[in-house]
């Protein structure tokens, strides 16, 4: 019997949601450029027709006319109001039966509440007419990555934090992982990236990238995520069934003079590309050509990412896949 759980990311889909940047004062002079690098990103994902079908999901009129202008034909424009542009953590969470499910958000802890992202999920559902169902605890798809068998890998930092469900423990936590999605066996890792508002999201840190094959960062030369890493890769090495592979990091990059968590780990697997977060930094090269190494059938792209990053993610941050 096949287990109903999300696919892996590596499996096709029919389409993915992208947010396209829509509130001049959230974004302030950053607005025009991330716009670009937005639809810099969904344009290689769309892969002239090869790739999905691309929903760029914009809060107002206003960000629609611009998507619509910047993007042309190749993209669906969807008019849903939201407070920001993680739909990795805000929309749905569709299974392999192309049922949804939906869960509760509140701001990563009580740190951005902003209106319409709390359901913005249940509304991109029904848009879809797809069959959701709400979960009433706190979870954002960022906080996980399964390999589509039943495994999924997470942070104790996220998962666990007091500022997300603090009612429930880790066991009650893991059974609701079961039950809601599918899930069978559970790899925590500790804490995720220095700076992360997230409160360690492992998108930034730690992604599968084939069945028991879990890509984790290889420390750069003064790396602030060292141990971090580290660590990570002793618990993955630990459990029974999981191959650890390394990718480059980008090291240690600022902004303002302020270590930001960027990660070449925040990329987004389409149907034709993947596509990696680049910065400017020394390893973006490398971690490209590691990442190649890994999915032969698919062309891998290296954008830079520089603005979408002030707001405090990358592409897969923005995304949301369908499944089909």
């Amino acid at each position: 019997m096949t287990r109903l759980v999300p696919p892996a990311e590596w499996a096709p889909h029919a389409a993915v949601w992208i947010g396209f940047p829509s509130h001049p004062d959230l974004w302030v002079e950053d607005l025009e450029p991330a716009r670009t690098e937005v639809v810099a990103f969904a344009r290689v994902v769309h892969a002239e027709g090869r790739g999905e079908r691309v929903l760029l999901v914009a809060a107002d009129d206003e960000a629609a006319t611009a998507a619509q202008a910047m993007a042309g034909d190749f993209a669906e424009i969807v008019v849903e109001s939201f407070g920001d542009i993680w739909l990795r953590d805000t929309a749905p969470i569709v299974l392999s039966d192309g049922s949804a499910r939906d869960f509760g958000f509140n701001g990563w802890g009580g740190k951005y509440d902003l209106p319409g992202d709390s359901d913005i999920g249940m509304r991109l559902a029904t848009d879809r007419k797809l069959a959701v169902e709400r979960c009433d605890w706190i979870l954002e798809g960022g906080a996980i990555d399964g390999d589509g068998t039943g495994l999924v890998v997470t942070t104790e930092q996220c998962l666990l934090n007091p500022n997300r469900n603090p009612a429930l423990s880790k066991m009650q936590i893991e059974q609701r992982l079961c039950n809601d999605l599918g899930f069978a066996h559970i790899l925590w890792l500790g804490d995720g990236l220095m700076h992360d508002h997230t409160d360690g999201h492992v998108d930034n840190l730690a992604r599968f990238v084939a069945p028991g094959v879990l890509a984790i960062p290889e420390a750069a030369e003064n790396d602030p995520n060292w141990q971090v890493y580290q660590q990570a890769a002793a618990a993955a090495a630990a459990m029974p069934g999981i191959s650890v592979v390394r990718i480059p990091s980008p090291g240690r990059v600022l902004r303002d003079d302020e270590i930001v968590p960027a990660s070449y780990m925040n990329f987004y697997i389409g149907n034709a590309a993947v596509v990696v977060p680049l910065y400017g930094a020394p390893n973006d090269a490398a971690a490209v050509a590691a990442l190649q190494a890994l999915f032969p059938e698919r062309e891998v792209v290296g954008l830079r990412a520089d603005a979408i990053l002030t707001g405090g993610g990358s592409f897969h941050c923005i995304s949301q896949q369908i499944p089909g």
